[in-house]
């Protein structure tokens, strides 16, 4: 790695998590740098190494850590100093997710400030779906974001952005939008990466920003890290679903639970949405979900309604409250109401969580047309299936054309919806469709995967086009490989 001396990078702000690298010559590398008391602060090298660089890499999209220049290899920071250390395990999505302790002398003096240097190569990002790890390509060049045209784009390329991520490796390289479309330039058209390559951008295509293509054409990519639950930091406890109970919040590896002061319709849809769960339903009278745990949280929750999650909302600071004993917010959303979902199923596929999309309406199963259909869509038709997290969402009848009537189309959904059901759509049978349309589902299956390809003999291939065309990867359990699409 060569470090220049000259003309200065803007630098890297995760702005979501107040993170910085500065005074770096590209954009990922430089001094670390955090929001403290409202201010830029530098985090001092007393215990830094690979671990942290790892997730500070991760976090700002950077790819994956090279080194981690000491003594203020980028220049001394021109404020204060971060008065804590940070310990990484090295997987971490975030360095917030880091375990911090003041450090021992308590001061760290200028010369001493952290650096990281980051995979080299235009940066790339996952958008649209939620996760870090699968979502639309979007590529930074010439100081702009922009997206890559799906002409060419396959699971070669998609292993390199899962590569440069540092998020596993590629389950799927959807096109088409499936993520939906970005805006402004599209950088690259006719990808064709060998897979070995470190960054995106050193895969041969045609030049920067010369495309026939428009934004329906934006490419995707899902890795395997997508597939792996995130921590859960929000939960419904002491119900009789996951979509029903006392609302309690994970804070400090704590379990705590939520004043009702103030809790009201907009708090609740907060939840339900963040949960998946749905819409939010009338609590029926007399309904108790226990005493709770001693700790109280949060008090005087005030959401607009729209937020992302709960702690995005307007509360008290963490731990103050003078709510009494049993005074728990509880939320019941309709994601509870199993019996009142139109019953879906996958069929025709390797097992139960990958096949054609079917619904039961009207005493007939029937097919979904593929109009619009994407991961969003998918990934609700894997929450109400119990079947993990969404790897693709073929259309073109790839699992094979359905009989009978066709009973849904142009369907929108959200994504935090519980059921199919409760998604947007023109109406039941209202289409212009034929069965050469019928939309499919992969969906992750409803057991941890690991994916330990070096380990694995055999392999699966799949319908081409599924998005397993080069062999989709089994699923290794000691000394046993299976097919990852079945349930072990």
């Amino acid at each position: 790695i060569r470090f220049c001396t000259g003309a200065r990078a803007t630098p890297r702000v995760s702005t979501a998590t107040e993170l910085r690298l500065a005074n770096g010559s590209t954009p990922c590398e430089g001094r670390v740098e955090v929001i403290h008391n409202g201010t830029w602060a530098a985090l001092c090298d007393e215990g830094w190494g690979l671990s942290e660089a790892r997730v500070v890499c991760r976090q700002l999209g950077c790819g994956r850590a090279l080194s981690v220049p000491d003594k203020s290899h980028f220049g001394q920071g021109p404020g204060q100093t971060w008065p804590n250390s940070v310990n990484c395990v090295g997987m971490e999505t975030a360095l917030s997710a880091c375990k911090t302790k003041p450090r021992g002398n308590g001061t760290c003096h200028h010369g001493r400030e952290a650096g990281v240097v980051c995979t080299e190569g235009d940066q790339v990002r996952l958008v649209n779906y939620g996760s870090r790890c699968a979502g639309r390509v979007e590529i930074f060049h010439n100081k702009k974001w922009g997206t890559v045209c799906d002409d060419n784009w396959d699971l070669l390329d998609a292993e390199v952005v899962c590569r440069q991520l540092d998020c596993g490796q590629a389950l799927s390289a959807p096109g088409g939008a499936q993520f939906g479309r970005g805006d402004g330039i599209i950088w690259m058209d006719e990808t064709n990466c060998t897979g070995m390559e470190n960054t995106l951008s050193d895969c041969l295509g045609r030049p920067w920003g010369i495309n026939n293509c428009y934004h329906g054409e934006d490419a995707g990519v899902v890795c395997s890290d997508s597939i792996i639950p995130e921590p859960a930091h929000l939960r419904l406890a002491n119900g009789s679903h996951r979509c029903t109970g006392r609302v309690e919040v994970l804070h400090q590896e704590e379990w705590g639970a939520v004043c009702d002061h103030g809790w009201d319709k907009q708090d609740a849809e907060v939840v339900c949405r963040q949960l998946g769960c749905g819409r939010v339903l009338p609590a029926m009278e007399g309904l108790e979900f226990g005493a709770g745990p001693p700790r109280i949280w949060l008090d005087n929750v005030n959401c607009q309604g729209t937020e992302p999650a709960l702690t995005k909302c307007q509360t008290n600071p963490w731990g103050e409250s003078s709510c009494g004993h049993g005074k728990h917010a509880s939320v019941v959303c309709s994601g509870s109401a199993v019996s009142s979902f139109v019953p879906v199923r996958l069929v025709d596929g390797p097992g139960r969580c990958a096949g054609r999309v079917e619904v039961f309406h009207n005493d007939k199963w029937g097919t979904v047309c593929d109009d619009n259909w994407d991961f969003t869509d998918a990934k609700v038709v894997c929450r109400q299936l119990d079947c993990g997290m969404v790897v693709s969402a073929p259309r073109r009848a790839r699992f094979g054309e359905g009989q009978g009537p066709i009973w849904l189309n142009d369907v929108h959904c959200l994504g935090t919806e519980a059921a199919l059901s409760e998604c947007r759509t023109k109406g039941w049978g209202v289409h212009g469709c034929e069965h050469g349309e019928d939309a499919s589902v992969v969906c992750s299956g409803n057991h941890h995967l690991s994916w330990h390809r070096e380990h694995c003999s055999k392999l699966y291939h799949g319908p081409p086009g599924l998005g397993f065309d080069s062999a989709f990867l089994y699923e290794c359990k000691g000394l046993r490989c299976r097919n990852s699409l079945q349930p072990i």
